[in-house]
């Protein structure tokens, strides 16, 4: 144990230490002048400013008091709706302000923005400017021809109304004269044209009611290609946003720069303003520009000490963040340099550091402590094992960090912050799966051998039970539904050799009126001998947990083990002789073989089939049983009758009983032991579609012994230890959970695809998306390194199981919903031995609906995203092609079971075809079963 707690020691230590290597610190010149000039909106658009004035001027008044230490001015957008508290207040701090003009297509708002801002320059000294519309021309909001005099004036003004449309006219149809190639540049400009000289006149408007300077603001190109506006302005207001223009935060400055000597040269003598310059604190990345609080401190820091040095006029974009900006995009609340709070968010002087960056890394190292405690509490973990699972929680914490620097760093509305809660409500139970799987891979990969796996040929106590019986006495319950009467015999047969002297075996066709099923069974019952028993028993209510009531009260009074298997299981001699003798402790209640199948030659989707059902009883039931806590299965199974009873015998109200008697057992304190060395082997579904209702089953039935067995899991309400109670939680968890996740966030995802595509709205790719592709890694190795380690097949074989296993991810996720709002559902019967055609219906059909519909979703994302480049959109898409594997997984094995590829007999003739076709000898393969041919009852499968 020290030698854990070392270990827990040294990776929280190593981790810590990665936080002290890795804090990002940046030199940026220092800045310890004032800013000349921000921009500033004290409230969103539409705000009414009737309804509380005293409220909002203490508001503006709080914001200009801490801009007043950053700014000696303040430039507005709009006159009305609240600002025009601005100036006013803005003298008392001795700020100079920049009236803005918000101008649209509404009239009568655009007249009373005008007439507002005129009255306020007017009447505040401290205006010392005012911007006619912004960004007008480049976002093509036309000006009403009725704004660009005073409504005084309109009668007029009719002439001239009609000189202005007939200029426009001329300039479009000049336009539409230009060559095709050029004809839609041509009119772009034209409509630009007409705007601009229509702002000219709203210009000119201002300018003759007011004694200070007026213009308008857009983006430097616009100032460049139309001069009449920049001529007819007192000075050049351009726009200059390197974001937006997508380049590097690097690159930002000098690009500001260059556009401010063009415009300088183009207009010279003529006063030019960088009246926008900015750079987003947070948000998504535009190509390479990319946001960020380290980004933003360099830019300014860089360009404010630059563009002083040269003299250059600018204003800053903006002085407090505003949350509401959020129809700007993902970085419209952030480009502030006050927070929503107005608390600076980063230094001008000295080094740029993140101020949260301790409290960051105190609560990653914190929280993988934290996550690393339970490792204290296994049974002799190993020096690598405890590596493994102390790193991947402190990973853990490092993620949880990084969920807390993104909720303390953003700004939320209700659609975001709902996203964001019911993101990180899915992705917890996610993490938890994911950690689970890493315990288990550190557990097989580096933990100690097995303790208490029965292995074959290993001493066993004597096979007594009782004073006087050396032989305990076992009944094989076989109970059988429709089944094939040739696969039931080679069950039959072989229990008839079984190498044990005190059985009996108890037959029971339940439900099956039809006697050319039930009669061949009953005479060759009578043909074994005495000690098999045939019952052919009529509307047995319960399902299998009737038959096998109705079985147990025909079983010999002196019977202290209950065996039971399925129709289709032909069991080796020694299954009896060997397992029967565990039971020689009284404390063991119940013994589980696995399951195996004699058929995976069947056909090449059978193949794959055999090779997904041996992961489960070579990895987890061994996993299990090491805290006797193991899944029963029903077939394979001896059950101590003691035992049994106790548990209240074979209940009906599941559709999984033996999984629901088994955790009954061992909720009573009984011992439960497994073996993984296969002493019988059944018949594997008959096809895709039986596979399917088979995995349907077993997930409904699971979730039925969930939902009735809950409560005993509360502290006190059984037997269960805290270790058993982790092992069923975590497998419930770690399989119907896991699958009922992966397709509620796929639909989910699905949903979210319009609006990151069409909304510019992205998914926050480190605390969402990339946890997501974090998960499927962990799952993916866990399948590959877990099945190398302990699964006995071949590469092809494994990867094969892999696309079975990820296939039924629907079909599970279906039967949990399924369960959530039904009680009960009939009991399908597996279809084996051959009796059954595969249908003509085609079995993925909804997989391939949800399958297309996330690479389509994924293929719109990548297509929008193509001129923006938005790196969290492209982890998004490629998080919606992971998604869909499971789904495709099902479509491909629905295709593989009608192709020809499926067969063996295939693959034989194409290697002979091969073999001539290169020149070689045809090679001698291995002959291949006619499909027709019975299956042999006695083939005997590879065991590890």
């Amino acid at each position: 144990m020290r030698a854990v707690v070392a270990v827990l020691l040294l990776v929280t230590a190593a981790h810590a230490a990665l936080w002290f290597f890795f804090q990002d610190k940046r030199q940026a010149p220092d800045f310890t002048s004032v800013l000349p000039s921000v921009s500033y909106t004290p409230f969103e658009p539409g705000h009414n400013a009737a309804a509380d004035p005293a409220a909002d001027a203490d508001k503006v008044r709080d914001d200009l008091k801490k801009l007043s230490t950053v700014t000696r001015a303040i430039r507005l957008y709009t006159s009305t709706e609240g600002s025009e508290l601005v100036p006013p207040i803005a003298a008392e701090f001795g700020m100079k302000v920049m009236l803005g003009i918000w101008i649209a297509k509404d009239i009568d708002r655009n007249n009373r923005e005008i007439e507002a801002a005129i009255d306020l320059a007017r009447h505040n000294s401290n205006v010392i400017g005012i911007v006619a519309g912004n960004e007008t021309i480049f976002t093509d909001q036309q000006i009403p021809v009725e704004n660009l005099v005073a409504p005084s004036q309109r009668d007029a003004f009719a002439e001239e109304t009609k000189r202005i449309a007939a200029e426009e006219a001329q300039r479009i149809k000049d336009a539409e004269a230009q060559p095709e190639n050029k004809r839609a540049e041509a009119l772009k400009w034209a409509n630009d044209e007409n705007n601009a000289h229509r702002l000219i006149r709203l210009i000119q408007r201002v300018k003759k009611s007011v004694n200070v300077p007026v213009t308008t603001g857009d983006i430097y190109s616009v100032w460049s290609e139309h001069p009449d506006l920049g001529y007819a302005a007192d000075f050049i207001a351009a726009h200059v946003l390197p974001y937006w223009e997508r380049f590097s935060s690097t690159e930002a400055v000098d690009q500001a720069i260059n556009r401010y000597q063009f415009l300088r040269n183009q207009f010279p003598g003529k006063r030019v303003m960088i009246a926008e310059f900015g750079w987003p604190s947070a948000g998504y990345n535009l190509g390479k520009a990319v946001p960020g609080l380290f980004e933003q401190a360099t830019v300014l820091r860089n360009f404010v000490t630059r563009a002083e040095a040269i003299g250059v006029d600018f204003n800053i974009v903006e002085g407090i963040d505003r949350p509401w900006k959020y129809f700007e995009g993902g970085v419209g609340p952030y480009w502030g340099v006050l927070n929503n709070a107005g608390e600076p968010k980063f230094n001008w002087t000295g080094p740029i550091v993140n101020p949260d960056y301790w409290k960051l890394a105190g609560i990653a190292v914190l929280v993988g402590i934290l996550m690393s405690l339970p490792i204290l509490r296994l049974a002799r973990p190993t020096i690598l094992q405890a590596l493994t699972l102390s790193t991947a929680a402190n990973g853990v914490g490092a993620w949880a960090a990084t969920v807390f620097a993104f909720w303390n760093g953003h700004y939320f509305v209700f659609g975001s912050s709902l996203a964001l809660t019911l993101g990180l409500i899915l992705l917890v139970p996610l993490i938890l799966i994911a950690m689970a799987r890493v315990e288990e891979i550190a557990s097989i990969a580096f933990g100690r051998k097995p303790r208490r796996l029965l292995v074959k040929g290993a001493p066993t106590v004597p096979a007594t039970i009782g004073d006087s019986v050396s032989f305990p006495k076992v009944s094989i319950h076989i109970p059988a539904y429709f089944e094939p009467p040739e696969m039931l015999k080679a069950t039959l047969d072989a229990v008839s050799r079984l190498d044990y002297p005190n059985f009996e075996c108890v037959v029971i066709i339940n439900n099956t009126p039809d006697p050319a099923f039930w009669q061949p069974i009953q005479d060759h019952c009578r043909a074994l001998g005495e000690r098999f028993k045939f019952i052919n028993a009529e509307k047995v209510q319960g399902f299998k947990a009737g038959a096998l009531r109705i079985a147990m009260e025909r079983t010999a009074a002196d019977a202290e083990i209950i065996g039971v298997i399925d129709a289709d299981y032909v069991v080796g001699p020694d299954w009896l002789k060997d397992l029967v003798p565990v039971f020689a402790d009284p404390r063991v209640g119940l013994v589980q073989a696995p399951q195996d199948h004699r058929d995976g030659d069947r056909s090449l989707m059978h193949y794959i089939m055999n090779g997904e059902y041996a992961g489960f009883f070579d990895i987890g039931m061994v996993q299990r049983n090491e805290e006797n806590a193991i899944i029963v299965h029903g077939t394979m199974c001896l059950i101590r009758r003691a035992a049994m009873d106790m548990a209240g015998g074979w209940a009906g109200d599941t559709i999984c009983e033996d999984t629901d008697l088994g955790l009954n057992i061992v909720e009573h304190g009984w011992l439960t032991l497994y073996t993984n060395y296969r002493y019988g082997h059944g018949l594997l579904p008959d096809t895709y579609e039986a596979f399917k209702k088979q995995r349907h089953r077993w997930a409904y039935g699971g979730f039925q012994i969930v939902k009735k067995h809950w409560r005993r899991f509360l502290p006190g309400a059984s037997r269960l230890s805290r270790d058993q109670k982790r092992e069923f939680l975590l497998g419930w968890l770690n399989w119907l959970g896991a699958e009922s996740l992966g397709v509620v966030v796929a639909l989910l995802n699905l949903i979210w695809v319009p609006i990151v595509a069409f909304a510019d709205i992205a998914i926050p790719d480190k605390i969402l998306t990339l946890p997501i592709i974090a998960a499927f890694v962990v799952t993916l190795a866990h399948f590959l390194i877990l099945y190398r380690l302990r699964v006995p097949v071949k590469w092809g074989q494994m990867l094969g199981a892999m696309i079975a296993a990820m296939s039924v991810q629907w079909t599970v996720a279906r039967a949990v919903a399924q369960g959530l709002i039904t009680e009960h559902l009939p009991f399908a019967r597996t279809s084996k031995g051959g009796l059954s055609r595969m249908s003509i219906e085609f079995q993925a059909f909804w997989e391939a609906v949800i399958g297309v519909l996330l690479l389509v979703g994924a293929a719109v994302l990548v297509v929008t995203n193509n001129s923006k480049q938005i790196r969290e959109i492209y982890i998004f898409a490629g998080v919606l092609v992971l998604e869909s594997l499971p789904f495709l997984s099902a479509v491909a094995i629905a295709i593989l079971e009608s192709s020809r590829v499926n067969s063996f007999k295939f693959w034989h003739d194409a290697g002979i075809r091969t073999a001539e076709l290169i020149g070689l000898r045809p090679v001698a393969l291995p002959s291949v079963r006619s499909p027709s041919q019975p299956i042999p009852s006695e083939i005997r499968s590879e065991v590890s």
